[in-house]
């Protein structure tokens, strides 16, 4: 049922009566925790909600009834009562406290400090130490806690325990991680006894409670408080309820958490409620305030189209087509869902509805459907009376075969599971214990699901990695069992959304309404910081991911247990009688070969399934990914949001970079993160529409098999050359064997184009009769934002956005035809002119427009010769129906219109440095006319080439008059974003290509020498062009340098004590013993710092770059390599430095972005983005364009470089680097000279460890407030004070890296011009975005540890870095300390360069900038 509130008054004693008034509306026909997220008014985005009080009329079938009644004691407690009206008569809004959750407007930037950021201590369960087995229970820690996980969500109790008390043993009694286990079987039980309404099942919970917590000596903390009064609250009854209730209440006063207690999300609000009223001497109460109801206006039902015309199949590999068509079934007329015209409420309120219920339809449950659709294909088949023979039986039927026979296998293992863990430890082999490891996990889906998920994701990756090639084993496992893992993590937050007892009870955006009303409920008040520290626990809503080592035995168990039970009926030939004859062979093998000299299993399909996949490969559904028909949810957490029902994550992720998630959550909990969600709310609540008109052009272009536009052609026409003879010149037969690949490659680009845009077309069409559909969007690490669903969405190519329009419109005015007309140019490529000649463009035109518009595909095909096509059609079509209405001004325009930036990381690199030359050429200076950074590029190049053509330079001569605008764009635009020398290179040569078919292919003069000679061209103009541009990259560089190169206090803390910094959390017995060996402490170096770093809306990013460890894992097929990713691996040192700058503007870019969707979704502006591509109305283009140079200027106002350096300096305080000065300075002198007295010392400072712990000796008596210390300190002599004494800043040398990272520098390493032959050729088997259509599986979704192990030998053990290999490791590093070196190496307190000097350019001279974005 759909229950909303109306009024309720609360008095000021209300809670010391039984029955205060209650006002309910109720709608049977829908469940308010489904609806809950759209009863929430959306307030404008000035100001954080805050609803208004309004009054509701009853309607048909609604009653009155109180809280506390006693049947209402007996009633789930579901009703949501608003808990924000509480504060109503608190105060005015300006009295209300703002420091917890952010500015009162939310376009505003949120003030910072940078000397306080957020800093994340990983988690101790991150330790992958090891615990012996004991009482049936063992391994590392992560594995243990998720164990009980899943004890627990099977039901499993009394092993869970067994668990709890095994982790009592582990931890130490303080330990955070065992009060949290505790809880979680305490969760349970609880649940369990409410569930049944059973007081004994209460009291087991209470013994619990006071035996193994509180007579364990365990302190229990808020959570376990808020557990035994909900249980109390929901199980007693009458006065036994109260004394209880009061009993735990003042337990938790005492232990000063009862406002903690109240402020956790356990409690349901009619709950706590009750707590008010029966501890009321505590709080006093406040007038309830009632929520608006959402506007639904956008629900619209979906609008008639006709017949539309069927999209032309392209014949590809699998069933992918044919599966995305499945899931699109809920958009024809047969299965669309009826209207629910028999529903009680409002018009309004069964729009909403009916637009749920179908959403709900579009994310339904994949595998479930898969099996149905086996099902059905093995019922058809046996309807025909065809049983045995394979080349009559479908994919699907095999795979139904396959299910049943393993279904029986599994139901099996299950109960050898079960008789293993009745058994007792000694009688258990060792099979035995390891089924009472993974038993637990089994059971958390059916069998059925279990096995179909095994089934649908073997058969998906062997499909996606070629039918014949085979797939590694530990690719396989890792990939089966992530897609169990993941199918579990989606059933459990379907069932805790379902849940009566605890779902939907985590809210955040109820969370923060809750602590602003308990801030003033409370009579012992505490500041919101304060609160923020109390309630930071982790939220049980959110599902813990399995450990690496626990998915690798899932996927293996279920693989092996496939490759025993899937079997397939051949048919052969008798050689000697001729006559047909069945063999019934296994589906797949598991065997051996050899990779790169590695022995390595392999999983091979037999060849009879193997033929059938290249006809027919399975596909997964595809439903999970498409358009929403509603407004996404809100994002209120990091896996809070998005779609209804399908689990997604708000910052897209590796399982290898946790890090950034815990910064984030930790970020959310305070409050940091509210501008980044409301401005991914703006983007997702943007309604699209597909234009039909633009559609229907596009479809007869597919149709017809031409290459039309960027369609791909259905017969590409490429023949491959001749072949040599074969006692030509081996040097041409080489080339000759090139050019056939590259053919090759090209027609299956051009094959995998046109099945990607198959999927578009399918989707667009389906889409066709939906007035509005929206993209949820999330962000990557750097705040970019990106819409959630792949296949059609505004970011793809030139024909997704010329399908796309607004799905509302607004009339254009007198400017928004003037800006429809410069759209049309742009588009076209006419950008670089003034406004006004853009505006004059398209009424020279006006013939070709009409004409284009008129017939597309008939006529003259002007827009063809656009750059973007398809949005120059769209923009045809546009004006032309705006032309030709009575009033232009008047007509209702749905076009997006787009204003591009110029280049703009190296906008934002010239707003930085105050670089008045770049500010120039990059249109952040006002000028008549745009300026064209390419151009300028393009000219510097020109004039370099000419004047090697002047002196005879073969190249020169060959290129001079040969490089234009387009040549150089690409490494222009991608160079300020860390495009490699190579990567430039390759841009180049395509260019180059294009223009230049006919170049010459010589062993002297080909494509790569050339590309190769304008690459360095183009680095050389750019690296002397924008100086303070290079100059800050540099500084970023420099400063990733650095970080990468310390030990945190931490470390420097285990390195003194001989030992690794293991969790303090262990038990005594648990913890390491010091060592004093001079090695043993060497061998604790390792730099494991990541660049972290804050944007100005304060989202925390988080480099994730780090050399992950191989480790062996014994499964039941073999023994696999596979990576366990920790925030303790090393980091990569080269990556980190490299991906700083490029990730730090990125990070500015996408906050430009979010501040201005948030500003014009408060000007009540439709808003669209491509990172530096903004889109909107064309009436609201003036409106727009001031939002986007408002936000840029309030961005740049702000020192933000001195800003992180002061943030650089907070967040890494303590730590110290490894620093290199010249070997001929006077100080490096002194220090060898100092090394040589000192018998301990050596030649490798790593290995130093009595230098290390000197200085840092040093460094604490220099910080002490003891007189005579800071003196000690003083006159201790180290390589430091001598730095400190003889040299500064500028004597330090800097690493090969970074100096290489300014704009322009070409790394020396790639400096080398390589020939045509030494060329990247692409490989034709390559995985990218189209392999998720062919094959049916998104490479983007594959786990980065599923092909960990290709750098391993799966068959082989596992070669873990030796002591020689960590000494040789750490000598590279110190390479060139003895003699004949130029540097020497010396540890330094970690400090940053200073930031470079600002120009003095003034960016408000940007206001007056027409061009900045246009």
């Amino acid at each position: 049922m759909l229950v909303r509130a109306a009024r309720r008054k609360v008095q000021y004693d209300a809670f010391r009566h039984l029955r205060p008034s209650a006002d309910q509306l109720y709608l049977p026909w829908l469940c308010p925790a489904q609806l809950r997220y759209q009863s929430q008014a959306r307030a404008p985005a000035t100001e954080l909600r805050r609803d208004k009080a309004i009054r509701r009329p009853s309607m048909g079938g609604s009653s009155r009834r109180s809280l506390a009644t006693a049947a209402a004691e007996r009633e789930p407690y579901q009703e949501y009562v608003p808990f924000e009206g509480l504060a109503a008569v608190q105060g005015p809004p300006s009295s209300q406290p703002q420091s917890w959750y952010g500015p009162r407007s939310i376009t505003e930037i949120q003030a910072f400090d940078p000397s306080n950021p957020l800093i994340v201590q990983q988690s101790s369960e991150e330790s992958t130490r090891r615990f012996q087995t004991s009482d049936g229970f063992g391994g590392e820690l992560g594995e243990m806690h998720v164990t009980l996980e899943a004890c627990l969500k099977i039901g499993r109790l009394e092993r869970a325990a067994a668990l709890v008390r095994r982790l009592n043993k582990i931890y130490a009694l303080d330990a955070p991680q065992l009060v949290d286990a505790h809880n979680l079987y305490l969760r349970s039980v609880v649940g369990l006894a409410i569930t049944a309404r059973d007081p004994e099942a209460l009291k087991s919970a209470q013994k619990w409670f006071e035996v193994e917590i509180r007579g364990g000596g365990i302190e229990p903390d808020a959570t376990t408080y808020a557990l035994m009064v909900k249980g109390a609250l929901r199980v007693l009854q009458g006065p036994k309820m109260e004394r209880t209730v009061r009993r735990y209440m003042d337990m938790a006063s005492r232990a000063e958490r009862d406002v903690e207690v109240l402020n956790l999300p356990i409690l349901a609000d009619a709950e706590l409620y009750n707590v008010l009223r029966i501890c009321p001497t505590e709080y006093y109460p406040a007038e309830e305030e009632i929520e608006e109801t959402a506007d639904t206006s956008s629900l619209l039902y979906p609008q008639e189209t006709g017949d539309v015309p069927e999209v032309r199949a392209m014949q590809q590999k699998g069933s992918g087509l044919k599966t995305l068509k499945r899931s699109l079934s809920l958009f024809s007329k047969e299965n669309d869902l009826p209207y629910p015209t028999e529903l009680e409420g409002t018009q309004e309120e069964r729009d909403r509805a009916y637009a749920y219920m179908r959403q709900e339809h579009l994310e339904e449950d994949a595998v479930t459907a898969a099996i149905d659709r086996w099902r059905d294909d093995a019922k058809k088949l046996a309807d025909y009376g065809v049983h045995s023979a394979l080349q009559t039986k479908s994919v699907g039927a095999l795979m139904w075969d396959w299910h049943s026979a393993l279904l029986k296998d599994m139901e099996e293992e299950l109960r050898l599971i079960e008789k293993a863990e009745e058994m007792e430890s000694k009688s258990r082999s060792a099979a035995d214990v390891d089924r009472c490891t993974y038993g637990p996990f089994l059971r958390l889906l059916t069998p059925e699901k279990l096995v179909a998920t095994t089934v649908l994701s073997s058969m998906s990756l062997i499909s996606l990695r070629g039918v014949g090639l085979g797939v590694k084993v530990s690719q396989m496992i890792m990939h089966v069992g992530k897609a169990i893992q993941d199918e579990v993590i989606a059933e459990s937050i379907k069932n805790d959304s379902e849940n009566v007892i605890w779902g939907n009870q985590s809210s955040a955006s109820r969370q923060q309404s809750r602590q602003q009303t308990l801030s003033k409920l409370m009579k012992k008040k505490r500041t919101f910081d304060s609160l923020y520290k109390l309630t930071s626990a982790k939220h049980h809503g959110e599902q813990m991911h399995w450990p690496t080592t626990m998915r690798a035995k899932i996927g293996a168990i279920m693989v092996s247990n496939l490759i025993q039970a899937a079997k397939v009926n051949v048919r052969r030939k008798h050689p000697e009688t001729g006559k047909t004859v069945v063999q019934v062979q296994p589906a797949f093998s598991h065997s051996y070969r050899y990779d790169s000299g590695k022995r390595v299993g392999v999983i091979l399909g037999n060849t009879a399934v193997l033929e059938k996949l290249k006809k027919e490969p399975v596909s997964s559904a595809l439903a999970k990914h498409l358009p929403m028909v509603i407004e996404p949810k809100p994002w209120t957490g990091i896996s809070e949001g998005g779609f209804l029902r399908y689990p997604a994550m708000v910052v897209r992720l590796k399982s290898m970079e946790s890090e950034q998630a815990h910064y984030m959550r930790a970020a959310t909990e305070k409050g940091d993160m509210q501008q980044v969600y409301s401005g991914l709310d703006v983007l997702g609540r943007t309604s699209w529409k597909i234009n039909r008109p633009v559609f229907d052009a596009m479809l007869e272009a597919w149709n017809s098999g031409e290459a039309i536009a960027d369609i791909a052609p259905e017969t590409p026409a490429l023949e491959s050359p001749p072949e040599p003879e074969p006692s030509a010149d081996p040097r041409v037969r080489q080339r000759w064997m090139k050019h056939v690949r590259m053919v090759e490659n090209e027609k299956g680009g051009l094959h995998s184009q046109r099945c990607f845009q198959n999927f578009q077309l399918e989707v667009a069409r389906a889409y066709l009769k939906e007035q509005k559909f929206y993209f949820p969007h999330n962000v990557d690490f750097r705040g970019r934002a990106y819409p959630i669903p792949p296949y059609l969405n505004h970011m793809g190519a030139d024909n997704c956005r010329g399908l796309l329009m607004f799905g509302d419109g607004k009339e254009l005015g007198p400017n928004g035809l003037r800006w429809l007309k410069v759209h049309l140019a742009n588009v076209f490529g006419f950008d670089k002119a003034s406004i006004i000649e853009r505006r004059d463009f398209a009424m020279e035109h006006l013939s070709d427009i009409y004409d284009s518009a008129s017939n597309p595909l008939g006529g003259k095909r002007w827009w063809l010769k656009a750059e973007d096509p398809w949005q120059c059609l769209a923009a045809c079509m546009e004006l032309k129906n705006a032309l030709d209405s009575p009033d232009p001004t008047r007509f209702v325009s749905h076009l997006p219109i787009h204003q591009d930036g110029t280049c703009n990381g190296l906008q934002h690199y010239a707003a930085l440095g105050g670089d008045e030359w770049g500010a120039r050429q990059v249109n952040l200076e006002p000028g008549d006319r745009p300026a064209d950074i390419y151009t300028a590029v393009s000219e510097l190049v020109k004039k370099e080439i000419s004047e090697d053509a002047a002196k005879g330079d073969k190249l020169g001569i060959m290129l001079d008059g040969k490089v234009s605008r387009k040549v150089v764009k690409q490494t222009v635009m991608t160079n300020v974003y860390g495009v490699t020398f190579i990567g430039a290179r390759d841009q180049v040569r395509k260019q180059l290509a294009d223009l230049f078919p006919e170049f010459p292919d010589t062993d002297e003069m080909n494509l790569g020498v050339a590309s190769s000679y304008i690459a360095k061209k183009i680095f050389k103009a750019l690296s002397t062009s924008f100086k303070g541009a290079h100059d800050i990259q540099y500084w970023l560089g420099e400063c990733a340098n650095r970080v990468t190169k310390a030990l945190s206090p931490e470390q420097l803390d285990g390195i003194e004590n001989g030992q690794s910094q293991e969790p303090s959390v262990l038990h005594a017995r648990y913890r390491a013993k010091p060592s004093k060996s001079k090695q043993a402490k060497a061998g604790l170096i390792e730099f494991k710092s990541s660049v972290v770093w804050t944007t100005p809306l304060k989202l925390p990013v988080v480099q994730p770059y780090r050399t992950r460890k191989a480790r062996l894992i014994q499964t039941n097929l073999q023994k696999v390599s596979i990576v366990e990713p920790s925030s303790a691996d090393p980091v990569s040192r080269r990556k980190q430095l490299q991906g700083f700058p490029p990730n730090f503007i990125h990070s500015l870019d996408a906050s430009h972005m979010l501040l201005s969707a948030l500003k014009c979704d408060e000007l009540g502006l439709s808003f669209a983005a491509v990172h530096d591509s903004f889109w909107t109305h064309a009436a609201d283009l003036d409106v727009m364009n001031e939002v986007l140079r408002d936000a840029f200027i309030r961005m740049h106002s702000d020192d933000i470089v001195g800003r992180l350096a002061a943030e650089f300096e907070a967040r890494y305080k303590g730590f110290v680097y490894l620093a290199s000065i010249s070997s001929e300075s006077p100080a490096a002198k002194k220090i060898m000279l100092l090394r040589r007295q000192q018998p301990e010392s050596g030649r490798n400072v790593l290995s130093n460890v009595n230098e290390l712990l000197t200085e840092r000796e040093r460094q604490r008596l220099l910080a002490s407030e003891d007189v005579e210390e800071q003196q000690k300190g003083r006159e201790m002599v180290t390589p430091a004070s001598i730095f400190e004494a003889e040299a500064s800043e500028l004597d330090l040398l800097p690493s090969e890296e970074s100096a290489d990272s300014g704009i322009g520098d070409v790394p020396k390493r790639e400096t080398k011009i390589l020939s045509d032959d030494d060329a990247h050729v692409e490989d034709a088997r390559r995985v990218d975005t189209v392999g998720a259509v062919l094959g049916g599986v998104d490479p983007t979704a594959l786990d980065a540890s599923d092909f960990a192990a290709d750098a391993a030998a799966d068959g082989a053990e596992a070669r873990p870095l030796t002591a020689t290999a960590q000494k040789k490791s750490r000598s590279s590093s110190a390479k060139g300390q003895g003699k004949g070196s130029n540097k020497v190496q010396l540890w330094l307190p970690l400090s940053f360069p200073p930031v470079p000097e600002k120009g003095s350019w003034d960016i408000s001279r940007l206001k007056e900038s027409k061009y900045f974005f246009s």
